[in-house]
């Protein structure tokens, strides 16, 4: 499970790293991220880890961590090896309607700024980074397309979308000859599994890697937290007090009972594997099916050396299916209505599965054996 075992991105030629750089963290403008020193520490050794595969935004850091990425990439001299993704929405002039959102002027003019910023012509993979609510889907695809076209990106993805846009995107381009998307960028760790619901499957189904981010969940699943006598709170610095801070309910609401079950299990794995609860976390997630890559966000080099080992030591079955249990979503309709009960109205009784594991073989830069877990049978899907 070294990081230079690298996977297919979605149904493309794209080869990725199973953990990717994720570069939010890189410059101090939002108070709590990395200083230049300690950025290229981390951008240096995930290179030298056999990584490649380096995730920013226009909107990290105001532009910052854009700035210092490009800094990197160029003195070291590995553009060609770097899998550079951004991504663009978020509004960069306030009181423009359209310095942000996804049409096609925004999508412009927001990659001529990363561009420049990156020092670079071109984006390996260029990313939505959220819905915007209004634009068409037919004009975010044809921008998209075009700029494949035009050489200045060479693959586009989605964030943070809602399925059915995904899919609809995803389902024009196939129906109008144009470029595929090959990456939704999306929300998961073990308290946070509601993609399992539509997006994996769409995802499988439509050719589509998934990279996940928060994979910690902003650091709870990391043991720096520890619930109150209440249950309901937390203490300790990092990414999760400052979101607190701001006022975000969608990604505060991480301090729940379920949770804190979840955060215990964890810690019983850690101890018991002899790994750290941080790297119990990255590896459930590297390991679920649809996953193409886990992005690792650190502010100093304890943290992301602590998380770059994650794959170094497998965890067996066991303690993988109890992680899976404390965590399993409750069954929700219409999937309830789907149970195996249904078999006999629909299949007549007769036993209907899947096809063995090993029938579609995994996607290997390098031959390896089948992996006994079952959640990385879907190697070919990534």
């Amino acid at each position: 499970m070294a990081l230079d075992r690298y996977y297919t991105l979605g149904r493309s030629g794209l080869r990725v790293s199973p953990l990717a750089l994720g570069t939010m963290t890189f410059g101090e403008n939002w108070g709590w991220g990395a200083s230049e020193e300690v950025a290229r520490g981390m951008f240096d050794r995930y290179l030298a880890a056999g990584g490649n595969f380096v995730d920013t935004a226009d909107l990290y850091t105001e532009g910052r961590s854009e700035e210092l990425l490009g800094r990197f990439i160029a003195d070291s001299g590995s553009r060609d090896r770097v899998v550079l993704a951004t991504k663009f929405s978020y509004n960069a002039q306030p009181g423009n309607p359209n310095a942000g959102g996804n049409g096609r002027k925004n999508i412009l003019r927001a990659l001529e700024g990363s561009l420049r910023r990156l020092r670079t012509d071109y984006v390996d993979l260029y990313l939505l980074h959220t819905w915007d609510r209004i634009t068409p889907a037919e004009e975010v695809l044809q921008t998209l397309d075009d700029l494949v076209r035009a050489g200045k990106i060479r693959y586009a993805g989605l964030s943070d979308v809602p399925a059915w846009y995904a899919a609809h995107l995803q389902t024009l381009a196939r129906a109008h000859g144009m470029h595929a998307l090959v990456n939704l960028q999306l929300q998961y760790s073990l308290v946070e599994r509601n993609i399992e619901r539509e997006y994996v499957p769409l995802a499988q189904e439509l050719g589509l890697g998934i990279t996940a981010w928060s994979p910690l969940a902003m650091g709870l699943l990391s043991g720096k937290y520890k619930p109150s006598e209440a249950g309901r709170d937390g203490e300790g610095e990092g990414r999760l007090q400052a979101i607190k801070s701001m006022g975000l309910p969608s990604l505060m609401d991480k301090f729940t009972p379920r949770n804190w079950a979840i955060v215990a299990e964890v810690e019983q794995v850690a101890r018991e594997s002899g790994l750290s609860m941080a790297q119990v976390a990255v590896q459930w997630a590297t390991r679920r099916p649809g996953l193409g890559s886990v992005i690792l966000g650190a502010r100093n080099l304890a943290q992301f050396e602590d998380n770059l080992a994650a794959l170094d030591r497998p965890l067996d079955e066991a303690a993988l299916r109890r992680l899976d249990g404390v965590s399993a979503l409750p069954s929700q309709f219409p999937y309830s209505f789907f149970e195996p009960t249904q078999q006999v109205g629909i299949h007549g009784g007769v036993g209907v599965g899947d096809k063995p594991a090993g029938y579609a073989p995994p996607v290997w830069i390098d031959p390896a054996p089948t992996p006994a877990y079952a959640g990385d049978t879907a190697e070919a899907a990534r």
